[in-house]
């Protein structure tokens, strides 16, 4: 089994933006979980704190004014450190009759005598109540300290009116939830990256065990309404008969189309079964353009609907379903193949489709009835293409595979993981006998050094 490495041409960008448009909800309510989150838990766990503030000069007596300012600075550690006191604290808490919580700080206004002493309290009351008894004890520690030096109060404390500082997770949560959205998205694209699937079509051949058909690039679907019946409807899915597809996806499906009648004249098969890992890759409407691209060679085409759990090919043609029988019918034996089939004329291709999905159609196609059916029409038809269910999804691929020719798989851009793909290619030889290749479907085949073709959805 061959083993994916992880390098730049490997990796598609648009691919990559993509995973994190298709997941911008993951972002959001990661973002928003965080953003409400902080504030939440920081509202919790805020305390206030208010702060009282008053400006003081030193006065050193018998000194000049430069003389003052040297000075001050030696002064304003040792004011500090009066403040702080122990000795000082236990003033005020007499003088104030409670014991007062709370920080006080004196720092020196830069290149000036001035001083700012501050005090933090958890109320505004104590706050104004330290700072005020402060100021008027100091002077019973600082005398045994300076006895030609005073302080003379230039401001005087006021009462704070808001809190001083802010909760944390609050005043920080813009950067959370914009580190959140980032980390997010950076999650997308680890968890893309380290998907082991095919993301772009030049590395497919060295990933999967087997030939590359063709690679079926991005073509948006055109909505323009049609009116039927008084009802706006949508014009169908992306087929090489309708005039709403572009060259480059027509030309890449009858690409496709020719390899595929290639490996078939060379080996003279005549049944192929197209299928998928998983749902949603797209096979059935690659298996509708094979079909038409196949008949545009002048050969005799029959498109079978063999997925009995979810039939698409009526969907994809716009066939009604209540004029029509289902191919479950003709296996179960109520009518022959030749009434239930029907002539497309645009696409110039014979239709078997199933109209009505089966609960459970394993027997109906172990059935001897299928083998029969295809002696039959193997003489009627140059080659008969099987949509059936994807391997993935029940195991009717796996029979279906016993009554066909060759096996034709459809890998979608980032979708099926290779190991598995791989373990899909093994199951088809050992059942089937013969692997045709791979068609690659709904590739943007943009990496991140090379600029090729593109991305498209079908059923």
């Amino acid at each position: 089994m061959k083993s994916q490495e992880l390098t730049l041409d490997s990796i598609s960008w648009r691919g990559a933006v993509i995973q994190v448009l298709k997941n911008w909800w993951v972002v959001v309510c990661l973002t928003l979980a965080v953003f409400l989150g902080a504030t939440g838990l920081g509202m919790l766990t805020y305390q206030p704190a208010y702060t009282a503030s008053a400006t003081l000069v030193i006065r050193v007596m018998g000194s000049d004014a430069y003389s003052s300012l040297a000075q001050a600075t030696q002064m304003t550690t040792v004011y500090s450190e009066v403040f702080q006191s122990s000795a000082l604290r236990n003033m005020i808490a007499e003088s104030i009759g409670e014991q007062v919580e709370g920080t006080i700080s004196c720092t020196q206004i830069s290149e000036t005598n001035l001083l700012t002493l501050s005090t933090t309290s958890p109320t505004p009351r104590q706050a104004y109540l330290f700072i005020s008894s402060a100021l008027a004890n100091y002077e019973e520690v600082a005398g045994y300290v300076f006895t030609d030096a005073v302080l003379e109060i230039v401001q005087e404390p006021s009462v704070p009116e808001s809190p001083s500082n802010v909760a944390f997770l609050i005043d920080h949560r813009l950067e959370l939830t914009l580190l959140a959205a980032v980390g997010s998205v950076a999650l997308i694209l680890l968890i893309y990256l380290l998907r082991n699937t095919v993301k772009v079509s030049s590395k497919a051949e060295d990933l999967l065990d087997g030939k590359v058909l063709g690679t079926v690039p991005y073509e948006r679907k055109q909505s323009p309404s049609v009116r039927r019946m008084g009802k706006k409807r949508e014009v169908p899915a992306l087929v090489l008969t309708s005039s709403l597809v572009s060259m480059k996806f027509s030309e890449a499906n009858r690409r496709a189309a020719t390899r595929l009648e290639a490996h078939l004249r060379e080996k003279q098969f005549q049944v192929m079964l197209i299928t998928s890992v998983e749902e949603n890759e797209g096979k059935s409407t690659v298996a509708a353009n094979l079909a038409i691209a196949l008949a545009e060679h002048g050969k005799r085409v029959l498109l079978v609907d063999g997925d009995f759990r979810k039939p698409a090919q009526w969907r994809i043609f716009d066939e009604s379903p209540k004029r029509r029988a289902s191919f479950s019918d003709v296996l179960m034996g109520k009518l022959s193949w030749e009434q239930a089939a029907a002539y497309n004329e645009r696409g110039r291709f014979w239709e078997l489709f199933q109209f009505q999905a089966l609960g459970n159609p394993t027997n109906l196609i172990n059935s001897e009835g299928v083998g029969h059916l295809l002696q039959q029409l193997r003489q009627k038809m140059d080659y008969i293409i099987i949509d059936c269910s994807p391997v993935a999804a029940a195991a009717d691929a796996e029979i279906w595979m016993h009554h066909a020719d060759t096996v034709t798989l459809v890998v979608r851009e980032d979708c099926a993981d290779v190991r598995v793909i791989n373990d899909t290619v093994d199951v088809i030889w050992k059942s089937a006998g013969d692997f045709s290749g791979f068609v690659l479907n709904a590739f943007q085949d943009e990496s991140l050094q090379t600029d090729r073709g593109g991305r498209y959805g079908n059923y």
